[in-house]
């Protein structure tokens, strides 16, 4: 093996990343069942508040979600007791989502130790709720994007593993996922591919720590969001999805079939939650710079990724269920369920 990258660097050809190695890979015989489908409670308010839970449980559940994702922007914003009470009487179940607001940033020597007991926090709340993962971009404060120049990316990396270790240790005793997002350029310098994400955490990976990916930071920073899911392969802890504009799942530009092609090929089983924003509230929409209206109404927004999203993932089952009996053969196919 050395000595043939040794012959390809010679040749003048660059040794493959990891996700062009991905892209690469023949396609699998793919069956999969539906995936639990969520939705963050930011396509319609910003900060989530306690009162709001019931009404927002409610109207997710009578979409067609069986998760609601919840951002804790603030520890005490909502009662975590109040909340299981809440998706218990729907049948609903949690997930926890972090936010890298001001004063949260992993590589800074004064918000570190803050940062650190945010994120433990956050995963107490997970554990409580019995949400498997903790998903966001916990290495900076969102929006804070900066040139680094190799050796200090180096360094960043350094300080970055140093300060997750312990959040991921706690995270790993109570059985929760760490699961890291990359984003875009536009709101982080550090981790914005999942090539990036895997180097990164490379130390961490499997103890506690894995990967979030978003679709829409996806379709901005990688030549192929399939590839680069197939890349995180079995490190993928939770999967976001919206439209490629952060507008409804299914009237935008991106491969959906594509890109759950991948999701089978990894074995992800985990909920696919939809995550979108509101324009109405001003804190939130400077920093996901949500400018105009993304659908006509927020319930709209998530009606709409709902229903697309169930009907292609039964569509999907159909189709490879009916394959694979026939593949089988007659005398082979298994009786369908009763």
């Amino acid at each position: 093996m050395e000595a043939a990258a040794g012959m390809e660097a010679a040749a003048g050809t660059a040794p493959q990343t990891r996700t062009e190695a991905a892209a690469g890979r023949a396609p699998q015989t793919r069956t999969s069942e539906p995936r639990a489908l969520g939705v963050n409670t930011w396509v319609w308010v910003s900060p989530l508040r306690g009162p709001q839970l019931s009404e927002l449980a409610i109207r997710a559940k009578r979409f067609g979600f069986e998760v609601l994702e919840l951002p804790i922007e603030s520890p005490g914003d909502w009662d975590p007791g109040f909340a299981a009470e809440v998706l218990a009487a729907e049948g609903m179940s949690a997930r926890i989502v972090g936010a890298m607001g001001p004063g949260r940033d992993l590589l800074e020597d004064s918000a570190r130790a803050d940062t650190q007991d945010y994120l433990r926090h956050c995963v107490d709340m997970a554990a409580r709720l019995g949400s498997p993962t903790v998903a966001g971009p916990f290495y900076a404060r969102t929006g804070r994007v900066w040139r680094m120049d190799a050796e200090e990316r180096r360094r960043s990396v350094g300080v970055l593993r140093e300060a997750l270790r312990p959040v991921a240790d706690h995270a790993a005793e109570l059985g929760v996922g760490l699961a890291v997002e990359p984003l875009n350029r536009y709101e982080t310098s550090v981790i914005n591919t999942v090539e990036q994400a895997l180097d990164a955490l490379d130390p961490l990976l499997g103890r506690g720590v894995g990967l979030a990916l978003d679709s829409y930071h996806l379709n901005i920073e990688e030549r192929s969001p399939a590839a680069a899911i197939r890349t995180a392969g079995e490190h993928l802890l939770a999967v976001q999805v919206c439209g490629s504009d952060r507008g409804p799942v299914g009237v935008d530009h991106t491969d959906w079939e594509a890109f759950f092609d991948a999701l089978d090929d990894v074995s992800y089983t985990g909920a696919l939650t939809v995550e979108s924003f509101t324009a109405d509230n001003a804190t939130i929409a400077v920093a996901a710079s949500i400018w105009r209206p993304l659908a006509s109404s927020q319930d709209e927004l998530a009606r709409t990724s709902a229903d697309y999203l169930h009907e292609l993932q039964r569509r999907r089952h159909a189709e490879q269920t009916g394959n694979q009996a026939t593949n089988e053969g007659p005398n082979q196919a298994k009786e369908p369920p009763r």
